[in-house]
């Protein structure tokens, strides 16, 4: 019966979807407004109906109902309730489930927060994101239904939940990242929205910046927790592969970035807007490609679910339907856009327009080594774009991007005279030299790149304080009275800005410091990593709720004092058979010990992994310091407060 109350539900938000798309529009465009004032129920109808879909799904696992395919294919009876309903966006059919409810619950948002925002505006931007509903709805009507039966044939027992993703990691992590994907579309909604309209003042920009920042912390976060989810899953022991899913989900993060920046722009200045329009299509555009990816079946990944041609074909007339239909509207609106007034080239707008072009190029540069393995394969031609590849082009980028920051935040709007900013960037000379020692102090050599991005990446931190400190004092009130008196969105700017330099840092020491080793060892055997002692003690065999273990005891000291234990697994899942390796880590603020034991050697002796990485958690620390950033630039009362414009019906 679930299954069956799932199914109308998608067929109820279908058409909740497709009225949304159509007929609040033309209430706009003839001016009646009883129709527009129907906008904001049927987003809620749309939501209401994916909500009473999702939870139909969870139902279903959490009852093993195993006569509905896709539980059959993702669940097992002795899978831990915890994944069993995680498994909902555990595979295809559910994580495309996950995306459409997660773009109703946006879609209802935008109608229930917005009550200042003119209705016209609303109207249309519902309208958009109702045609992108409709979208994803048929698609996963037609050929991607989580609900569809096994019947008259069906499994006693499920084929189980992929070991891989049987991990606390899946419960978060994709609904993060997903939070952040389908959050764009509320960017590219006001963006087409706007076009439509042909007016793109300053207020537009205020409507749809805290919306791009919200879907900005969301992704973030999601990107920093996959990384760690692989960091300690994989058993690899690095935190980006440069997996061509990973790619995907970082394209509109750096599309996003830019786009904020650019916000800020046409908000404060009433410039950079049809630049804005382009950014926010391209956003978007991006996350569709990267839905596109992951569910056509053309990537080899670790993410990768789809595999039927038919179901990529689909997502890929979809993503031509939207961006192109978008870029079409924006090439005949675009001419309408340009901004008033101007700016030196010494000036505010000058190095944010720098920094926007620089995460463009970085965006290309990870695009083109993601598609052109896809190109050669589609001409029969093999082609490996590894790591080499990204680091020669993104490195530089980089810390290119990070010396535009320091100027670009000292400067004034419109113009800024020269003098004044270089007298401020030599007053901070001395990070270069702090940063500079410190590279020579870590043990081994550090490489020029490395000593300047920990160089560049000090100068941001000194420089944002040495400008909080000359903003709060510039009000005559004493340094802790002039700190309250700051915004919260520029508070939140210099903590994620000081977040990408913790970052930049974690990123450089643990890249060209960390230790590692392969050993065969026994019980016994001792072996010496970046100057601690693993001796591995013991060998035991637990049982887990749906897998045996045989678990490695390695007991870790320094100097000769005991420092922790650590106990590696090699997992064997029943249902499957498949063997997990789970990776023992000690973190700690300046250090990580990862232990990772390999395959069974004879004579009772393994393959053991062994890593040292300085830093290394200051990746995903300086990932959620940004995230905060973005949420502490949200909670300004700016945006608390009702937005400008004429609303004329505030419905």
């Amino acid at each position: 019966m679930a299954a069956e109350i799932g199914h109308l539900s998608l067929w109820v938000a279908l058409a909740a979807s497709l009225v949304l798309a159509i007929f609040p529009l033309i209430g706009v465009h003839r001016g009646v407004l009883a129709w527009q004032r129907y906008a904001r129920p049927l987003a809620w109808l749309q939501w209401m109906a994916m909500t009473a879909a999702i939870v139909a799904l969870g139902y279903s696992f959490y009852i093993n109902d195993f006569s509905i395919t896709y539980v059959a294919n993702h669940s097992n009876s002795e899978l831990p309730l915890g994944y069993r309903l995680s498994a909902i966006w555990g595979g295809h059919e559910g994580s495309l489930l996950l995306w459409g409810w997660m773009l109703a619950g946006w879609t209802a948002l935008v109608g229930l927060l917005s009550r200042s925002v003119p209705l016209p505006m609303v109207v249309r931007v519902l309208s958009v994101m109702g045609m992108i509903a409709v979208g994803f709805l048929a698609f996963m009507l037609f050929t991607s239904n989580p609900f569809d039966r096994a019947l008259p044939w069906f499994v006693i027992d499920g084929a189980d939940l992929n070991p891989l993703l049987q991990d606390p990691g899946l419960i978060v992590h994709p609904p993060m990242l997903y939070m952040g994907y389908v959050g764009f579309a509320v960017a590219f909604g006001f963006a087409v929205a706007g076009l439509l309209e042909g007016n793109l003042d300053p207020a537009w920009a205020r409507w749809a910046r805290p919306w791009t920042t919200v879907a900005w912390c969301f992704l973030t976060v999601g990107i920093a927790l996959g990384s760690w989810w692989a960091y300690y899953e994989l058993g690899w022991g690095g935190w980006w592969f440069w997996d061509p899913v990973e790619n995907a989900s970082l394209m509109p993060w750096l599309a996003g970035t830019a786009l904020i920046h650019s916000l800020a722009v046409s908000e404060k200045r009433n410039l950079f807007r049809a630049w804005t329009v382009l950014l926010a299509i391209i956003t978007f555009s991006l996350s569709l490609l990267g839905t596109f990816l992951v569910r056509s079946g053309v990537l080899t990944s670790v993410h990768a679910f789809a595999n039927d041609p038919s179901r990529g074909a689909f997502i890929l007339a979809f993503l031509v339907v939207v961006a192109g239909g978008a870029l079409t509207l924006f090439a005949l609106r675009a001419g309408r856009l340009s901004g008033q007034g101007g700016f030196k080239a010494m000036s505010r707008e000058s190095f944010l327009l720098g920094n926007n072009l620089v995460l463009l190029a970085a965006t290309f540069v990870v695009l083109m080594g993601t598609l052109f393995p896809l190109l050669g394969e589609a001409m029969d031609i093999k082609v490996s774009i590894r790591s080499p590849y990204f680091n020669a082009f993104f490195v530089p980028l980089t810390l290119l991007l990070i010396l535009l920051m320091v100027p670009g935040m000292m400067s004034n709007w419109k113009r800024q005279a020269g003098k004044p900013l270089v007298r401020r960037l030599l007053w901070l000379a001395p990070a270069a030299l702090i940063g500079g020692w410190l590279g020579a102090r870590l043990p081994g050599a550090t490489p020029w790149p490395g000593t300047l991005a920990l160089i560049l990446a000090l100068f941001l931190v000194f420089a944002h304080l040495d400008d909080v400190v000359r903003r709060a004092l510039a009000y005559n009130q004493g340094l802790f009275a002039g700190l309250r008196k700051l915004t919260r969105s520029y508070i939140g700017m210099v903590v994620a800005h000081c977040g990408l330099a913790v970052l930049v840092a974690g990123v450089t020491v643990v890249s060209f410091h960390e230790t590692e080793r392969d050993v065969r060892m026994r019980p016994g055997d001792v072996a010496e990593v970046g100057g601690y002692r693993f001796e591995f003690e013991s060998l035991s065999d637990p049982v887990g709720p749906n897998y045996q273990s045989q678990k490695g005891h390695f007991l870790v000291s320094r100097d000769g004092r005991p420092v922790t234990e650590m106990n590696p697994e090699k997992r064997t899942y029943r249902a499957s058979g498949q063997v997990m390796t789970e990776a023992a880590i000690d973190g700690r603020l300046m250090r990580d010990l990862y232990v990772a034991l390999g395959e069974p050697l004879g004579d009772d002796a393994w393959a053991v992994r062994i890593y040292h990485k300085p830093m290394v958690r200051w990746i995903w620390l300086g990932a959620l310091v940004m995230a905060l950033g973005g949420a502490l630039a949200l909670s300004d009362r700016r945006y608390r407060k009702p937005m400008g414009g004429v609303a004329g019906e505030q419905a």
